[in-house]
């Protein structure tokens, strides 16, 4: 069986905090299609906050370890 990696945010692939290509590495998909996913259910949901959900990860989604 397939398990996938940790929740982690990203220590190289960040532009902010390391969320979306963390979510990315965890659902096994490409960095830059997880960014443009969020921003468009960010944009295109009024029930989905964005940037506070995004802020709410980074406090609770723990950093990669160091390599």
């Amino acid at each position: 069986m397939n398990h996938p990696r940790p929740l982690r945010r990203s220590r190289t692939q960040r532009v902010i905090a390391g969320v979306c290509a963390g979510l990315a590495h965890h659902f096994g998909i490409d960095v830059g299609l997880m960014r443009v996913l969020y921003v468009l259910v960010s944009i295109l949901s009024a029930a989905f906050p964005g940037i506070l959900v995004y802020i709410i990860m980074w406090i609770v989604i723990p950093e990669e370890p160091a390599a």
